[in-house]
């Protein structure tokens, strides 16, 4: 493993900021993998091998991978399986056995092939791949209860439209026998396109999880109404742009702020150069008030909230897979912490800068010190790497 110790740099974005280096943490990088592929399509956190510390999950083009904590040693669990290219991953225990089993979605761009994944009796042995469908563009997926049936369902978001009007985001329900049994989708929303990615988030008080979408229309909700149906309402506007591309949003991360206030983070337009938030507005009214923190970046693809500083507020993780317009190229990993209560000012906080073309990214403790540390899979440099959170000095 190759290690570097990163240096954080700061860059104020917005007039009055005053954030300071010394309260932000400094990270030590540490390769885990110099060459996935051809690209590192998602990366994923599991206990995988049950000794109850977070292992990362990998994906390539063809093949799934784990490292196992601490010493991340790679472990190549499907390889050639499925259709090119492996393009999302969630982890649960599908079968119920008490060990992680992981959703997959793979051949995105010429079939979209929706599987899962589990082990054999042979330890050693490439792992069995169940199918479960196809949905032409399969993109990302999810693992929440968006159907309020008091266990968890597979959703699924596709990039573009196929069988119907628009992307069909579809819900899964785990059947009875998941090896023998159909995996029938039902779908919740098929109005909107350029669908990049997806999370949850109950916004109405209905203790039920929301899924919100990003597309080239923009930031929407999407709620399940009393009689089952389902709803969708604009939350956030996008970029805007006389062309699809230049429209929208593309990743969608829900963080949490002083007094537990949600807001989301977005990348705008998708495979865009902003990075932006959303915050609530006081008078309830819609959409929500938006706030960019950076437009520099080129290819922006990976969100993540966490909080990195232990402040009890979230921080905002994004990554660029292409080098960049600031005074910082990149391409690279970089956080943004705010500088006022309201959100309205942040500083930007330089993980990485050249070192990985991030495509996704995540946070997650990792060494079992209470702090969050930062995982990152690059397309370009072909790449994934651990950021362990050393605290400010």
């Amino acid at each position: 493993m190759l290690r570097t110790l990163w240096t954080v740099g700061v860059v104020v974005l917005a007039a009055g900021s005053t954030g300071r280096a010394a309260d932000f943490p400094r990270f030590e990088a540490v390769t885990i993998d110099s060459d996935i592929g051809k690209v590192c399509y998602a990366v994923a956190t599991a206990d995988v091998n049950g000794d109850s510390q977070p292992d990362i999950v990998a994906v390539s083009e063809n093949r799934v991978q784990w490292y196992e904590n601490p010493s991340w040693t790679k472990h190549v669990i499907l390889e050639d399986q499925t259709e090119k290219d492996n393009v999302c991953i969630a982890p649960a225990d599908i079968d119920r056995d008490g060990r992680v089993d992981f959703f997959l979605g793979a051949g995105w761009t010429k079939i979209g092939t929706i599987q899962w994944i589990a082990r054999q009796s042979d330890p050693d042995a490439k792992w069995k791949v169940h199918f479960i469908g196809t949905e032409l563009s399969t993109h990302r997926m999810s693992f929440a209860d968006v159907l309020g049936k008091g266990r968890p369902q597979l959703v699924v978001s596709p990039l573009l439209r196929s069988k119907g009007p628009g992307a069909r985001l579809m819900a899964f329900e785990v059947p009875g026998n998941p090896r023998e049994d159909n995996w029938t989708p039902m779908v919740l929303d098929e109005s909107l396109n350029r669908m990049h990615n997806h999370t949850h988030l109950d916004w109405n008080g209905d203790r039920l999880l929301d899924t919100f979408v990003a597309a080239e229309q923009g930031v929407f909700a999407i709620e399940r109404t009393k009689d089952g149906s389902f709803q969708k309402t604009l939350v956030g506007t996008g970029a805007t742009g006389d062309r699809p591309e230049n429209r929208g949003a593309g990743e969608i991360k829900v963080g949490r702020g002083p007094k537990d206030q949600v807001f989301l983070a977005t990348i705008e337009p998708m495979h865009g150069t902003h990075a932006v938030v959303y915050f609530p507005r006081s008078d309830g009214s819609l959409p929500w008030e938006r706030v960019e923190l950076d437009g520099t970046l080129k290819q922006g693809h990976a969100v993540w909230t966490a909080d990195l500083n232990g402040d009890r507020v979230d921080e905002v993780v994004i990554g660029h897979r292409e080098a960049g317009m600031g005074p910082v190229a990149g391409p690279g990993l970089y956080a943004f912490s705010r500088t006022d209560a309201a959100g309205r000012t942040w500083t930007k906080h330089v993980i990485d800068n050249g070192g990985c073309a991030v495509e996704d990214a995540l946070a997650a403790d990792f060494n079992g010190d209470g702090r969050i540390d930062l995982v990152a899979g690059g397309r370009a440099t072909h790449n994934v790497k651990l950021y362990l959170n050393r605290a400010a000095q």
